[in-house]
């Protein structure tokens, strides 16, 4: 039996295996550039160091081989984030505590050049730099007292495991973006921006967070939503429009920008890249898992709604929840908002805490601890909404652009102690209906400065609920491509129309959020180089003017422009309207009252889907064919009855999958 530990240089498979796959990562880290391998390297680090312990407990031996494999794996990691890192180093390190500023750390918000990410990636490998080293040196050390040896090497092998499990809490994953910029032609774009005139509408974008499509009465909610009705009851209230994604930041991206998520790999959920130290809650690490090509947010090269307001000389604020990025290019002020004021995460993660950000930099104004009780959220939103509003009514001479994003009702759930109970229907409730009676007090004040006829509001949801809430008849929700997830309430109302369309009046034709952006700029008829319907030439603007809608209900999502229902990067469904005589022509047997009741039907063809019924979650729905005419629950399959339009929207969505998957930012040459 060996007394001592031997430094093993013996070509053993298990030990050349794992010096392979370290190498590999190596290479494949410096080569693809992703942070997915980073994790990968991370992950492959944390299990050899723990074989290496194994080893010399039970073999007492340090493989040579399988040291090497470890110091190629993590000297690609290292290197990797010297070299591409988007801030010092010291990004994980940011922390959720009230009266912590950006300003006065450099160094972990999105800054830094090589030589700074030189010193803190440096200094953030250090303690494995030095178990690794101590390791391989005593391993190798001839000592006189076998035990010496074996204690050594054993005590700088656990350090080792330790400090690299500690890499997996502490290190930073934020890099850049491995993807085609857009940079100059957001330039060129918003240069051309004309300024806009002083009459020009002030705009009141208020964006709901899982709210579903019967959670307001106006549209059959079971308890009263009066001020939310309002913008319905003196505007106009649209039956069947749709968030373009049924998560929330993928919906927020297709409204800020006019693109579907999937043109900013923004697909999913944004999570949170900074840390609080606390073992499973590291959420910063899932952006690398979750999002493409090291995506941390809404890419800065993007052409947002707010810039081009800002740029035709507009007042932007943001209100509430951000959830597109935290840090650098994503953050909102580096995205066309004058100012914020708000979340850059979801309710439900860590960390979670309340900005004031203006120019890129950020205060923390009310920390983790202080919101783990987020029942004052709402009543902090609408004095700064508040506030912002009237400072900027009163002091500038220029138009505001507002958006309003509150984080309710996505859970978890809270009311202010004024309506805790007020609704005898739960929380949920009692939240919703603290937030209308707040948005009435938001509407008294537009009112009191004079600026409530003037200025567009605009009401909607970013996707269906999700643990609680009401979709009415539709099938699905939250994270579904079903009418539930994506179907929800869009309301408008501009009391200064000039006749665009009368008080009270309902539309019927499909719209969808990544509409919003060029409806916005038309409603206030901004151009640029003098000219109308000015949009981005560079890139794909996936949405399309609502004018027709909102003017006498015509349809604009027809087959040349349908609406995409996506998760990830599949496109689930497509829809779309057509003339009944269209369809009769193709079956002029067909006497069937959909037809003959409706000068057009609206078409929703799946793929193929999962089922909704958690009984038969190992069921997929494929090729099923809806008409959402007269059947918004999606309970039946017509494609046995229509099978012509079902290989026409079958082909269309192959067509569009393949073009997005060929120019995934939608880059036009």
């Amino acid at each position: 039996m060996k007394k001592t530990v031997e430094f093993d240089k013996s070509k053993k498979a298990f030990p050349l295996i794992l010096m392979i796959i370290g190498a590999g990562l190596m290479a494949a880290q410096l080569i693809t550039r992703l942070n997915f391998v980073a994790v990968l390297s991370v992950g492959y680090c944390c299990i050899v160091s723990a074989v290496m312990l194994l080893s010399l407990i039970f073999k007492k031996r340090v493989y040579f081989f399988m040291a090497l494999g470890y110091a190629f794996s993590f000297t690609g990691l290292t290197v990797f984030h010297i070299i591409f890192g988007a801030d010092a180093g010291f990004g994980a390190f940011s922390s959720g505590l009230a009266g912590w500023s950006s300003a006065e750390h450099t160094l972990s918000s999105g800054e830094g050049n090589v030589l700074l990410r030189l010193c803190g990636n440096f200094l953030l490998s250090l303690p494995v730099i030095i178990s690794f080293v101590l390791l391989v040196v005593f391993a190798k050390k001839s000592f006189k007292k076998g035990a010496v040896k074996k204690a050594l090497c054993s005590f700088f092998s656990l350090l080792l495991v330790a400090s690299s499990v500690a890499s997996v809490l502490f290190m930073n994953m934020r890099t850049k973006p491995v993807t085609q910029r857009l940079w100059e032609g957001e330039e060129d774009y918003l240069k051309g921006v004309d300024k806009t005139k002083k009459d020009s509408p002030n705009v009141l974008f208020v964006l709901m967070d899982d709210l579903g499509y019967g959670d307001v009465s106006l549209n059959g909610a079971i308890y009263e939503t009066p001020n939310i009705d309002s913008i319905g009851e003196n505007g106009l209230n649209f039956e069947n429009f749709y968030s373009s994604y049924s998560v929330c930041s993928p919906a927020r991206f297709a409204a800020m920008t006019g693109r579907y998520p999937y043109r900013g790999y923004a697909d999913n959920v944004v999570y949170p890249t900074i840390s609080t130290v606390a073992p499973f809650a590291q959420t910063r690490i899932f952006n690398s898992i979750e999002m493409g090509n090291n995506v941390d947010g809404m890419l800065g090269d993007e052409i947002t709604v707010a810039e081009v307001f800002q740029s035709a000389g507009y007042s932007t604020g943001l209100f509430g929840k951000w959830h597109l990025g935290d840090y650098g290019e994503y953050l909102p002020t580096n995205q066309g908002f004058d100012y914020f004021y708000g979340s850059h995460h979801v309710n439900d993660m860590k960390p979670f805490y309340h900005v004031r950000e203006q120019d890129g930099e950020y205060t923390v104004v009310r920390g983790t601890d202080e919101l783990k009780d987020q029942s004052k959220a709402t009543e902090w939103i609408n004095e700064e909404i508040t506030n912002w509003i009237t400072q900027t009514v009163t002091e500038k001479d220029e138009p505001f652009f507002a958006v309003y994003t509150s984080p309710w009702p996505h859970a978890p759930v809270f009311a202010g102690d004024e309506f805790k109970g007020s609704t005898g229907m739960g929380t949920y409730v009692d939240c919703v209906n603290e937030f209308d009676a707040g948005l009435g007090k938001l509407f008294g004040t537009l009112e009191d400065l004079g600026v409530l006829e003037d200025t567009i509001i605009v009401f909607t949801s970013d996707n269906g609920p999700a643990l609680e809430g009401s979709v009415n008849e539709l099938r699905g929700g939250k994270y579904l491509a079903y009418e539930g997830g994506q179907k929800v309430p869009f309301m408008l109302r501009w009391d200064n129309n000039n006749g665009l369309f009368k008080a009270g009046e309902k539309r019927s034709q499909s719209a969808t959020l990544v509409d919003l952006f060029p409806t916005l700029l038309s409603l206030c008829s901004i151009t640029g180089d003098g000219k109308s319907g000015y949009l981005p030439t560079d890139r794909v603007i996936d949405g399309v003017s609502m004018l027709p809608v909102i003017e006498n209900d015509s349809a604009v999502h027809t087959e040349e422009k349908p609406i995409l229902h996506m998760k990830r990067k599949d496109i689930k469904a497509i829809q779309y309207t057509v003339d009944t005589d269209a369809v009769k022509k193709l079956y002029p047997d067909y006497d069937y009252p959909v037809l003959n009741d409706n000068k057009q039907v609206t078409f929703k063809y799946f793929d193929r889907i999962q089922n909704d019924n958690s009984a038969f979650f190992d069921k997929y729905r494929k090729n099923w064919l809806h008409i959402l005419t007269d059947d918004s629950g999606e309970n039946y399959n017509r494609s046995g009855v229509y099978p012509l339009i079902a290989d026409e929207m079958h082909a269309k969505l192959d067509e569009i999958q393949k073009d997005f998957e060929s120019n995934p930012r939608g880059i036009i040459k």
